[in-house]
């Protein structure tokens, strides 16, 4: 039987290594990136809320109506 542990420390070997030639981002597109994530998840936020609040209206509305209220 094999040694378990040379196929996990083979594997460790391979994943530096393909690591080692990927381009990460600087510091600048770091942050660049961040801010285009903040904006975009303050425009669905704002959209979901603003969805959220007239479906809840729209609802309020057809079940005044189908009780009859005023």
């Amino acid at each position: 039987m094999a040694n378990p542990f040379s196929k996990i420390r083979q594997f460790y070997k391979e994943t530096v290594a393909e690591l080692k030639k990927a381009s990460w981002p600087d510091a600048q597109e770091t942050r660049s990136s961040m801010v285009v994530v903040f904006v975009a998840i303050l425009l669905l936020g704002a959209f979901i809320a603003l969805a959220d609040f007239s479906a809840l209206n729209v609802v309020d509305l057809c079940t005044t109506i189908a009780k009859g209220g005023k």
